[in-house]
């Protein structure tokens, strides 16, 4: 029978992007492994800390009757292994039980000399946009040039990380494999029992309405540009909307907060931190508009979770979004927040177009599941074989 070693490294006890990606991934292809005849098992590296503490193990974080293989060596020294192949390499993949495939999630891929080994590399930012991230995902690009040298197979989240793996990282289409990814929700989440019991988790008037942005607090989600474009939409047209960010800080978070304390409206303007999955949920299903003005996206989970929940979206024209939102959103130029302002206003004023949003979205959004993942990923896999 066919095995398959999952990495699931990335994983924390609050999941966002790649997180989720790993998270969503691992559970659907457990759950498909006797219909699909293959099977699953998890690999995880302890982070140096949970290392010197002795934490080897991930069991907080994966409830699975599936066997869990810990390498003995933090990730910070396996990611330092996996850029050459050496003698060690041969000792370390012994704790890994030889695997048919070997899946690295999160833009790394150990060197194994027995097993086939796939690579997720999620987006490009690091080398397209250099300036958007820190000095440690700077560093994905001299690890994942590395382990290029022998991976068998690259999977990526859109065609729009495609083309840029192909054209940044001259890789042969051919050995790149999309498999999209899907909503953490579904369109009955939210249930007319559970909401008030929901709300009680957090202080907030949500009668009051508002616009909604959810993602990771830092510069290349282009918050200032919200901001910016909600100071001019209070100041002009009088809106009665306050504006909602959701997300845990980031990189370069500091002048975002800034502009937040300078505007006339910051009274207005309300950060949570991280929220459980129900509070987002109820969060994005009372909001008017969804704003994701991202610079730069490998996919874009928020979007599809916003217009999965009924939310009208308004959003970026770069990079991957066109590709998830079809045309189920307002697409704009991140780089101009009057364009984005007026767009908000476009949807807030006309209840025709925001129904209409809301609908396009739903449908949009139904076209995507982690069932679909999983199994383009199952065929991913196979087509090495």
């Amino acid at each position: 029978m066919l095995t398959i070693a999952i990495d699931a490294t990335s994983l924390t006890i609050q999941p966002s992007g790649i997180g989720l990606y790993v998270y969503n991934l691992i559970y659907t292809l457990y759950a498909l492994q006797n219909s699909e005849n293959f099977q699953m098992r998890i690999v995880y590296q302890p982070r140096l800390k949970n290392w010197l503490t002795g934490r080897l193990i991930a069991t907080n974080l994966i409830n699975l009757d599936t066997q869990v293989y810990t390498l003995p060596v933090p990730v910070t020294v396996s990611h330092i292994l996996s850029k050459f192949p050496n003698p060690i390499i041969s000792y370390y993949e012994n704790y890994l039980g030889f695997p048919d495939i070997i899946h690295g999630t999160d833009h790394v891929v150990y060197p194994c000399a027995k097993s086939l080994k796939v690579m997720t590399i999620h987006d490009l930012t690091y080398i397209k946009y250099p300036n958007f991230v820190n000095w440690i995902v700077r560093s994905y690009t001299d690890r994942i040039r590395q382990c290029l040298k022998w991976t068998d197979l690259i999977i990526t989240v859109s065609e729009s990380s495609k083309k840029d793996i192909i054209e940044y990282l001259k890789v042969e289409p051919e050995k790149i494999y999309v498999t999209p990814l899907a909503s953490r929700y579904n369109p009955n989440y939210l249930s007319a029992e559970n909401i008030l019991n929901i709300k009680k988790q957090v202080e907030h008037d949500f009668s009051q309405p508002y616009l909604l942005f959810v993602s990771t607090i830092e510069p290349r989600k282009n918050i200032n540009a919200v901001i910016l474009a909600f100071n001019f939409l209070k100041t002009k047209y009088k809106i009665e909307h306050q504006l909602v960010l959701i997300g845990k800080k980031g990189w370069k978070y500091e002048p975002i907060f800034m502009a937040i304390e300078n505007s006339h409206w910051k009274n207005q303007i309300h950060h949570f931190d991280y929220l459980s999955d129900e509070l987002v949920a109820l969060f994005y299903s009372r909001a008017d508009v969804f704003v994701y003005p991202s610079h730069y996206e490998g996919f874009g989970l928020p979007i599809l979770e916003a217009m999965m929940l009924g939310t009208p979206v308004v959003t970026s024209n770069t990079s991957s979004i066109p590709e998830v939102t079809g045309d189920a959103a307002i697409l704009i130029d991140p780089n101009d927040p009057i364009q984005l302002a007026e767009a908000i206003l476009k949807v807030i004023s006309d209840s025709q177009l925001r129904q209409d949003l809301i609908e396009k979205g739903k449908a949009r959004a139904k076209l995507f599941s982690w069932e679909r993942t999983a199994k383009e990923t199952l065929k991913a896999y196979r087509s090495i074989l």
